[in-house]
């Protein structure tokens, strides 16, 4: 496994009625992040490419970048509703409670 790639995909749904996009890995986040429209940047954003791009470098575990991911992604209301969260140990999942 690519040490850049998430354990579980972060599901997120931009609209209503769009398909809900998976995002699996820390580079995928960033390409998302680097779209982010300038004047929605905030705090939680600006934690979650930093971590995102940390990962990158090898400053940030790939699991601690896509907790800050999801974070934003919660934040912001892109979190599908159907997304699981990974488990404190490896292979254990538990749903996200909006």
């Amino acid at each position: 496994m690519d040490r850049l790639q998430f354990e579980v995909p972060v599901r997120i749904a931009q609209a209503p009625g769009l398909p809900v996009e998976e995002i699996y890995g820390v580079e995928q986040a960033l390409d998302f992040l680097q779209d982010w429209p300038a004047r929605r940047q905030g705090p939680v954003y600006q934690k979650a490419f930093n971590a995102c791009f940390g990962a990158t470098v090898e400053v940030v575990k790939t699991e601690d970048a896509c907790r800050a991911f999801m974070a934003f992604c919660r934040v912001t209301g892109l979190m599908a509703s159907d997304m699981m969260a990974p488990g404190k140990r490896s292979g254990e999942t538990k749903a996200l409670q909006a």
